[in-house]
């Protein structure tokens, strides 16, 4: 069921949510350019167990934001925004939640492979995904380093969208999601 307001701005729960992944990916891409290159026999420790931590956390909340989303309607586009847009908008919406529950399952599956233990929160352990020594889990690493590229043009294209709605058309879009 879909709670349905009549209202202009994003929920508090909602917004909390967006800050709090942006605050999560913000820490977690500084981890991954930091940590030392991940190889045969790399342990997860220092940086790297941080870096699985973190995107466990991610998933987490993620998961939870998606709970969320799916009773709780968003405010309404402006009126006047042009349909493109609009698609555009819920493409790249859908896309970035996809992206941030694909791309932490990707990297835990990967470290099952590699047989690291992942833990939300550095301390729940969570059950492997894939059997240590697994030739997928391996190569799933690849797909989740290159996923996460994308994530940050995904990401990059939203920023550009807020930009485009405070700078050139400048309606209250950006207003509905500030705190």
């Amino acid at each position: 069921m879909t709670v349905i307001h009549n209202r202009t701005e994003y929920t508090g729960i909602a917004k909390l949510f967006h800050w709090l992944i942006l605050a999560l990916l913000v820490v977690q891409f500084a981890i991954a350019w930091t940590m030392p290159d991940i190889g045969r026999d790399s342990v997860p420790t220092g940086l790297i167990g941080w870096h699985l931590s973190v995107g466990a956390a991610i998933l987490a909340v993620m998961i939870v934001r998606l709970a969320w989303r799916l009773t709780h309607s968003a405010p309404p586009a402006p009126a006047d925004l042009a349909p493109a847009l609009a698609t555009l908008s819920r493409v790249t919406h859908y896309l970035l939640y996809a992206v941030l529950i694909v791309l932490p399952i990707l990297g835990w599956a990967n470290a099952s492979a590699r047989g690291w233990a992942v833990k939300l929160f550095g301390v729940i352990p969570l059950p492997a995904l894939m059997a240590k020594g697994s030739a997928l889990g391996h190569s799933l690493g690849d797909v989740h380093a290159t996923l996460a590229t994308i994530l940050l043009a995904i990401v990059a294209l939203h920023v550009a969208g807020a930009l485009y709605h405070a700078v050139v058309l400048k309606d209250r879009t950006v207003q509905r999601m500030l705190p």
